[in-house]
């Protein structure tokens, strides 16, 4: 794709949010090109790009802002928009979350692409390096290189029963949409009643996460290593804040959303003429 890119008409997605369990709304509407994809929040009293620049929280979920007003767990619905190259859209927020719907992207995709898409008469932009950049939080490490395609190799190791996982993805949106964006958000059995005692996980179900108890998963998996496929999918979301297509080779061990925030921020700030002003 070379042309930036936005939608046929707008898409409305409800439901709980995974942490808060409060009904929320999103609405996804077309908009002008070069103006990337934007958050409107407190009833279009707030507007803000979605830029690394706006991230205030990433325990559990990557949380942007502006000011006392905030969205959470927004990554799910930017890595749908940014894996189908969507470049220009509102998200209209109503709610303190974006709705989890089944925990992946997948519904996100199904509605976006049912409303189609308009290419838009300006150059898609892109997000490109001169050098290799290290990243590190504990151990967990992100290692970006220029590249001419945006590629991600994960490297997962959970305690068991989930363990290492390892996926090697070249980021495309026919690639993504068969392969990642249905997998799940995750996690074990035994955290849910300290996650919630830290007022997290309270919208989680089996219906919209996938649980690890002692013996492994609650419901079928989608895939052995779905885990790692999510945390894909979690990172493309956490990159979609760069705010331009990476050409960047990526590779991932451990990392999370605190890491790719970080990545993100710093790379914008070492590369500022890539990627839209804040």
């Amino acid at each position: 794709m070379t042309a930036q890119r936005t939608l046929h008409a707008p898409v409305l997605f409800e439901g709980p949010g995974l942490h808060t369990g409060i009904g929320g709304r999103v609405r996804v509407s077309p908009a002008d090109a070069g103006t990337g994809l934007r958050f409107r929040l407190a009833d279009g009293r707030v507007e803000f790009p979605a830029r690394a620049e706006h991230v205030v929280e990433t325990r559990r979920a990557t949380v942007i802002g502006q000011g006392e007003t905030t969205v959470s767990t927004v990554e799910h619905l930017l890595s749908a928009l940014f894996a189908l190259g969507i470049d220009n859209a509102i998200l209209d927020v109503a709610g303190p979350e974006i709705p989890i719907l089944d925990g992946s992207s997948a519904a996100f995709c199904r509605a976006l692409q049912a409303t189609g898409f308009v290419d838009q008469a300006r150059e898609k932009p892109r997000f490109a390096i001169d050098r290799p950049m290290v990243f590190r939080d504990g151990d967990a490490m992100l290692v970006v290189s220029p590249s001419e395609t945006f590629r991600v190799r994960f490297a997962a190791d959970f305690a068991q029963p989930i363990g290492a996982q390892f996926f090697d993805a070249a980021i495309e949106s026919d690639f993504y949409v068969r392969e990642i964006a249905a997998a799940r958000t995750f996690g074990y059995l035994h955290e849910v009643e300290a996650l919630r005692a830290a007022g997290l996980a309270l919208g989680g179900t089996l219906e919209n996460a996938l649980v690890f108890d002692e013996t492994g998963p609650m419901t079928p998996l989608h895939w052995p290593n779905e885990v790692v496929r999510h945390k894909i999918l979690d990172l493309i979301g956490d990159f979609a804040l760069l705010g331009a297509w990476p050409k960047i080779d990526v590779l991932s061990v451990k990392s999370g959303h605190r890491l790719h925030a970080q990545a993100a921020r710093e790379l914008r700030a070492a590369f500022p003429d890539q990627g839209g002003k804040e």
